[in-house]
């Protein structure tokens, strides 16, 4: 058959868009692939060489400040910049939180040290019962929480004036704990394999979700406010169980690394993160409320076995020791580090070792 030589160049045209159009469609979707494919990695570090042990780390997304207890003092750092920004001194502590309305900042040792955030000079001075470890700071009822693995387990503070509200006993030892910002509570329960979960008003347990053996010794905790999904960083086995918060129904469990101290979700990326002892960072990709996988597992260093997340910039904060030049040159460990697969917590030798600040990120 013989077409007018208009209708062929119409063919040819729409032909050649076709091309075109078939080429655009394979190679966008492989760029969009590749942006997201991006993996994290340290982007920024710090040291600073210094006495005495660390254990959590904390970010004031804030009012853009890093504070890092160590030996008997807090240090505080531009959050963007990692430089110093001050000491709290006279402050032997394993933990901060920070109330953003009070402008309160609040440190889990014996007795509890409260600051002016934006002086960083202390207000006053709070004794608790116990051996404060970890802390948290509960917003809807703008409370601050001060755990012990010893009686009583939980101390309740009021942010604004400091007075203790009173005590919960959570039925073992609790390490992390997240809010879910609408007056529920969940903690860890390390001995015990299971979260305890506490109504913020009440100051009462109203559960204990038992992770059933699928992890034991859960030590970071995570928590995806908006699904209603924890993530449970376990030791032994080094697994995370991630479970509902609504009736504590295991959904599913992944691996992760060796001695993990330290987990925060992003709700900007849906991503779960665990820091670990043996110098790994597990990322974990919330795809569905009942979708997860192990998106990459990120090599830090030994030690860095807590975390924090910059919400601002999307960043993950770590921190460890590591010995100065000098005495790594004739194998003089750090003072008061632990061992890479978890081990003793948050020593407190006299000898000097650099604290590394290190920041990851895509």
């Amino acid at each position: 058959m013989h077409y007018p030589i208009y209708v062929c160049r119409f063919l040819y045209l729409v032909g050649t868009g076709m091309l075109v159009s078939t080429g655009l469609a394979q190679t966008t979707p492989s760029a969009s692939a590749a942006s997201a494919a991006k993996p994290y990695k340290i982007v920024n570090s710090t040291q600073t060489l210094g006495t005495g042990g660390i254990d959590y780390v904390y970010a004031d997304n804030d009012g853009r400040r890093l504070y890092v207890p160590r030996g008997d003092q807090v240090l505080v750092f531009d959050l963007d910049t990692l430089k110093s920004a001050g000491v709290i001194p006279n402050a032997r502590a394993r933990g901060v939180a920070v109330d953003p309305k009070s402008h309160h900042g609040f440190c889990s040792s014996s007795p509890v040290v409260v600051w002016d955030t934006k002086t960083l000079a202390t207000i006053k001075t709070i004794d608790v019962q116990g051996r404060p470890d970890g802390i948290l700071f509960e917003p809807a009822t703008e409370r601050v929480y001060v755990f012990s693995h010893s009686a009583p387990n939980a101390t309740v503070i009021d942010a604004k004036d400091g007075s203790v509200l009173g005590t919960i006993d959570l039925g073992g030892a609790p390490e992390q704990a997240a809010s879910d910002g609408q007056g529920h509570l969940y903690v860890d329960i390390e001995d015990k394999d299971n979260v305890a979960v506490v109504d913020a008003k009440t100051l009462q347990v109203t559960a204990h979700y038992d992770l059933g053996g699928k992890g034991g010794g859960p030590a970071g905790l995570a928590l995806d406010a908006k699904n209603h999904i924890l993530f449970a960083m376990c030791r032994n086995p080094q697994t995370c169980v991630i479970l509902s918060t609504a009736d504590g129904k295991i959904i599913t469990t992944l691996p992760i690394g060796k001695g993990s101290d330290g987990g925060v979700f992003n709700p900007s990326t849906m991503e779960a993160f665990s820091s670990q002892g043996d110098g790994t960072l597990t990322v974990i990709k919330e795809t569905s409320p009942t979708s997860f996988e192990v998106e990459q597992t990120v090599q830090t260093k030994p030690r860095a076995k807590t975390c924090t997340l910059d919400t601002k910039n999307n960043q993950i904060v770590l921190i460890t020791t590591e010995p100065p030049p000098s005495a790594s040159a004739v194998g003089t460990p750090p003072a008061g580090a632990d061992q890479p697969g978890g081990g003793q917590r948050g020593g407190r030798g006299s000898g000097a070792a650099l604290l590394d600040i290190l920041v990851v990120s895509r």
